[in-house]
């Protein structure tokens, strides 16, 4: 099996690996993985005050198709909106990558890297939101 030029270029140059601090109240973590293959990926966002993705980090354990995937998203989400992310399918990310029918899994993980990601992040503004008002209704 062949990879593309832009799998192999993401593999060899992976983009925006790391970590950030996943209980910063402004990053979303998003953890999958894919038991078939023994794939797993970690996303994380940090979105700003108006809700735009301002950074992508990820670190991924599995084959280079699922790196290529991973390190895409990370520059595809910068400077979204999180719904724009949400609006990331795995057919895009396939597609920009000429991934073989072998691999589609891999780019199925990283839609769901971004989905998962996105919910941590709602989930924790919702609960600090929900902080913030119970300390101003106790005041």
């Amino acid at each position: 099996m062949a990879y593309s030029d832009k799998v192999l270029d993401h593999y060899d140059n992976p983009r925006n690996v790391g970590a950030m601090d996943s209980g910063d109240d402004t990053v979303g973590t998003g953890m999958v993985g894919a038991p078939a293959c023994g794939d797993v990926m970690r996303l994380q966002i940090k979105v700003n005050e108006a809700g735009v993705i301002e950074d992508a980090k990820f670190k991924t354990y599995g084959c280079g198709s699922a790196i290529a995937s991973s390190s895409l998203v990370t520059e595809w989400v910068k400077g979204k909106t999180l719904d724009e992310a949400l609006a990331i399918k795995n057919t895009d990310i396939a597609e920009e990558l000429a991934l073989p029918p072998v691999k589609i899994h891999c780019s199925i993980l990283a839609e769901d890297a971004i989905k998962a990601a996105v919910a941590d992040y709602r989930t924790k503004t919702t609960i600090a939101d929900a902080g913030a008002t119970t300390a101003e209704t106790q005041q």
